[in-house]
C-alpha cells in the first residue's frame, strides 16, 4: 500500500479543507476567532486523523478509531457549514457543494472503517 496522501478520502478531505480555508477568508472579522477558527480546525482534523490512522493500519482497532475520529470531525465541519449558511455567510449553492463533499468523504471513511484489511 502506498502513502496516506494517495488515499481518496485524504485527497478529497484536503480539497475540502482548502475550499473552506479560501471561503472563510471573506467571512466577517467578528467571526475570525469563532466560526472561522472552528471550520478550519475541524476540516483540517479530518486529514490529520486520516494520516494518523494510516500509520496505525497494522492495528485494526486503532485504525478504525482514528478513522472514526476523522468522520466525527467531518460531521463537525458540516455543523459549521450549517451555521455559515444560516448566518448568510455562504450561498445555498456553495453550501450544497461543500456539504456534498463532506458526504462523499464520510462514505469513503465508512468504507475504510468497514474494510480495514484492505488498507493493512
Amino acid at each position: 500500500m502506498g502513502k496516506f496522501r494517495e488515499l481518496m478520502a485524504y485527497k478529497k478531505g484536503f480539497a475540502l479543507l482548502m475550499d473552506i480555508f479560501n471561503l472563510t477568508k471573506d467571512f466577517p472579522k467578528s467571526e475570525q476567532y469563532s466560526l472561522v477558527d472552528q471550520m478550519r480546525r475541524s476540516s483540517r482534523s479530518v486529514c490529520s486523523c486520516i494520516g494518523e490512522a494510516y500509520k496505525k493500519r497494522r492495528y485494526p482497532n486503532h485504525f478504525i478509531s482514528k478513522l472514526s475520529d476523522a468522520d466525527m470531525e467531518n460531521g463537525e465541519t458540516q455543523v459549521w457549514l450549517d451555521v455559515a449558511l444560516a448566518c448568510s455567510y455562504i450561498s445555498e449553492e456553495k453550501f450544497n457543494y461543500l456539504d456534498a463533499q463532506c458526504e462523499e468523504i464520510s462514505k469513503l471513511l465508512n468504507f475504510m472503517i468497514s474494510h480495514p484489511a484492505k488498507f493493512a
